[in-house]
C-alpha cells in the first residue's frame, strides 16, 4: 500500500449540511470507515451562519496508512483543515441549494467531483425574505449539478429517510456507500453505524434506501414546456424511471374524479359551505372555481359564513365582467380578494398557532414518540398597532393615538415575549385571544381593511370597461400587501403608488405591461427604492430601467 512519502494524496471529502440533519454524525461515520481500514483519518467543521443562510461544511481527509516508513520520515500525514476549491473528490449536499453553493465556492468541479446531492429544498433565508417569488429555480440547480462534477449522484434522500424515520445523514451515508467512489466494502460502512449504537435499524433502513438509489442514474433537468400564458411554467424533480401502468392508472382516475368535483363543486367542500359551493357552480366561470372554493373555505375559517358570501359577492363584481376563455380576471380576483379579506391580525395568529393539525405536525417534525413531552415556544413581539387594530374601532382609535400607551408598550415588549402553546397558560393566552374572533368585524383594523378592498375593486371594475389587461393586473396588485410591522407598512406604501399610477395608465396602449413592470419593481426591495426609480422615469416619460436591461 501506498503512503504519504510517496507523493500520493489523501481521499478528500466535503460534507455541507444544516442544523439537525447529522452532518457531523456523517462525517465521524466516514471517519470511523477509513480508520478500520487503516486509513489516517481526520474531520473538521467549520460552522455556517444562523437562519439558514449558510451550511456548516465538514471536510474529512482519508490517508492510506502503512507500515513502509523510512527512519527519517515522519509516520503520520499532515492533513488539511478546510477544503481547497479544486481540489476535493466527494462532495455531499443535504439539499440541492447546497449542492449549488458548493460548486459556487469551487468545492465540486467537473474534473474530480462526485457530488452526492439530495433534490428535495430546503429555502434559505434570502429566498424567503423576498417580497415576490424569491425561489431559486430547481431546474436551474439541477443543471449545475450536472455540470459541476464529474460524476452527480442525486435523489430526494430526505424522503427517503423520513419514510426510513430517520435523519438525511443516514441516507446519504447510504448513497456515499453505493457510489462506490471510496475503497471500501458495504459491509464497512454498515458496521459504522452499529458501532455508533443509536437508532441503528432505522439509520441502517434509511442507508439501505439511499445504497440503492446511487445505483439508479441521477433526475435530468425536466425541460420546460413552451409557454402558453403569463403565469410561471411549474418545474419539477423527480427520479426518471418506466412509468408504472398501475400508477398511470390511478392518476387518470383521480384526474377524472376531480373533474367531476369541479363540476359540482359542492363534493369539495363540507356540508356547512354547500350553499355557497352551488352559488359557485350555478354564477362563475368553471376556470375560475377551483380558485374559489379554496377562497369559500378559507373566508369562512378565517370568520364565517357571511365573510364568504362577502368574498362571492366581490368576486362576483368581477366575474361579470369576464370576457377571457381563461376566466383570467375572475381567478386572479378568487385568489388576491380571499388572500386580502384573510389578512394577518393578531386573532389570525392566535388561531392559527393552537390548530391540532399544526401541533400534530410539530411532532412529526420532532419525530417525538407518542408519549413523549413535547414543548413548543412561541417567540412573539407585539407592537402597539397590533393590539390597537384588534380593539374596538372606538377604543383602538384612541389607543393608537396615544404616546403614552405607546411608551407603556414599548417598555413592556421590548424584549418580546415567549409563550409556551403546549402548557396551560400559554395556550390558555392564544385560546382567549382566537376566541375574539366574532368581535372581529367591530375590530379597529377591520373596517379599515374593508374600505381599502371595495376601494381596490372600484378601480379593477372600472379599468375593465376599457382594459380587461389592466385590471387584471391591478387585482395582482395585491401581492405587494404582505407581512406586519414594518414590511406591511412598506407593502401599503408600494400599493398605494401603484394604485395612483395604475389611474394614469388608463388609456395607454401599454398600461397592462408597464403596471406589471412596476409591481415587479416594488417586490424587488423592501424600502421601494426600486419602484421609485421606475416611477420617477415613467414620469421623465423615459423607457424605465427594468425594460432596458440597466
Amino acid at each position: 500500500m501506498s503512503t504519504w512519502s510517496t507523493g500520493s494524496r489523501p481521499i478528500t471529502i466535503a460534507i455541507l449540511a444544516m442544523g439537525g440533519e447529522g452532518g457531523g454524525v456523517l462525517a465521524d461515520w466516514i471517519v470511523s470507515v477509513g480508520e478500520s481500514a487503516g486509513y489516517f483519518a481526520q474531520t473538521t467543521s467549520v460552522a455556517g451562519v444562523a437562519q439558514r443562510t449558510g451550511a456548516t461544511v465538514y471536510y474529512v481527509e482519508l490517508y492510506p496508512g502503512g507500515e513502509d516508513h523510512s527512519d527519517d520520515v515522519r509516520r503520520e500525514p499532515v492533513l488539511s483543515l478546510f477544503p481547497t476549491p479544486g481540489e476535493v473528490d466527494v462532495v455531499i449536499a443535504s439539499e440541492l441549494m447546497e449542492a449549488g453553493r458548493a460548486i459556487q465556492r469551487g468545492f465540486s468541479t467537473p474534473d474530480r467531483t462526485t457530488l452526492i446531492a439530495s433534490t428535495n429544498r430546503v429555502y434559505s433565508m434570502d429566498e424567503k425574505l423576498a417580497l415576490g417569488d424569491g425561489r431559486v429555480d430547481s431546474n436551474t440547480l439541477l443543471e449545475a449539478a450536472h455540470a459541476g462534477a464529474a460524476r452527480f449522484v442525486g435523489a430526494d434522500f430526505m424522503q427517503l429517510a423520513l419514510e426510513a424515520k430517520s435523519v438525511i445523514s443516514a441516507s446519504l451515508f447510504g448513497a456515499l456507500a453505493g457510489s462506490n467512489v471510496l475503497p471500501f466494502p458495504r459491509e464497512a460502512f454498515e458496521e459504522a453505524i452499529r458501532a455508533a449504537g443509536k437508532g441503528v435499524d432505522a439509520s441502517l433502513a434509511a442507508f439501505d434506501a439511499g445504497f440503492e438509489a446511487a445505483q439508479r442514474p441521477a433526475p435530468q433537468p425536466i425541460p420546460a414546456p413552451a409557454p402558453s400564458g403569463t403565469g410561471p411554467v411549474p418545474i419539477t424533480i423527480g427520479r426518471r424511471r418506466p412509468v408504472d401502468p398501475a400508477e398511470e392508472a390511478a392518476a387518470a382516475a383521480e384526474k377524472e374524479r376531480a373533474e367531476r368535483a369541479l363540476s359540482d363543486p359542492t363534493q369539495l367542500v363540507g356540508p356547512r359551505l354547500r350553499r355557497q359551493a352551488k352559488r359557485v357552480a350555478a354564477d362563475f366561470p368553471a376556470p375560475a372555481r377551483s380558485m374559489l372554493l379554496h377562497g369559500a373555505v378559507r373566508t369562512a375559517v378565517y370568520q364565517d359564513r357571511s365573510y364568504t358570501d362577502r368574498y362571492l359577492d366581490r368576486v362576483a363584481r368581477l366575474a361579470a365582467l369576464d370576457h377571457a376563455d381563461d376566466a383570467r380576471l375572475s381567478t386572479e380576483a378568487a385568489r388576491h380578494v380571499a388572500l386580502w379579506m384573510c389578512y394577518q391580525d393578531t386573532i389570525q395568529v392566535a388561531q392559527q398557532k393552537i390548530r391540532r393539525h399544526r401541533l400534530q405536525k410539530v411532532r412529526e417534525e420532532a419525530k417525538a414518540a407518542p408519549d413523549q413531552l413535547l414543548n413548543v415556544r412561541e417567540y412573539l413581539h407585539p407592537q402597539l398597532e397590533e393590539i390597537a387594530d384588534t380593539l374596538p374601532s372606538w377604543l383602538g382609535r384612541r389607543v393608537n393615538a396615544s404616546s403614552w400607551y405607546a411608551r407603556l408598550v414599548a417598555r413592556l415588549t421590548r424584549k418580546g415575549m415567549v409563550v409556551n402553546t403546549t402548557g396551560v397558560i400559554g395556550y390558555s393566552m392564544l385560546w382567549v385571544m382566537a376566541m375574539f374572533r366574532p368581535t372581529r368585524p367591530r375590530s379597529y383594523r377591520f373596517g379599515r381593511e374593508q374600505v381599502a378592498i371595495d376601494a381596490w375593486l372600484d378601480t379593477a371594475v372600472d379599468a375593465a370597461a376599457t382594459d380587461y389587461d389592466l385590471a387584471c393586473e391591478i387585482i395582482e396588485n395585491q401581492r405587494v400587501l404582505k407581512g406586519y410591522g414594518e414590511t406591511h407598512h412598506h407593502g401599503v406604501e408600494s400599493f398605494t403608488k401603484l394604485t395612483a399610477a395604475a389611474e394614469r395608465l388608463k388609456g395607454e396602449p401599454d398600461a397592462a405591461a408597464t403596471l406589471a413592470r412596476l409591481r415587479s419593481a416594488a417586490l424587488a426591495d423592501e424600502d421601494g427604492a426600486a419602484l421609485d426609480r421606475e416611477l420617477a422615469a415613467l414620469r421623465r416619460g423615459a423607457q424605465p430601467a427594468a425594460a432596458s436591461g440597466r
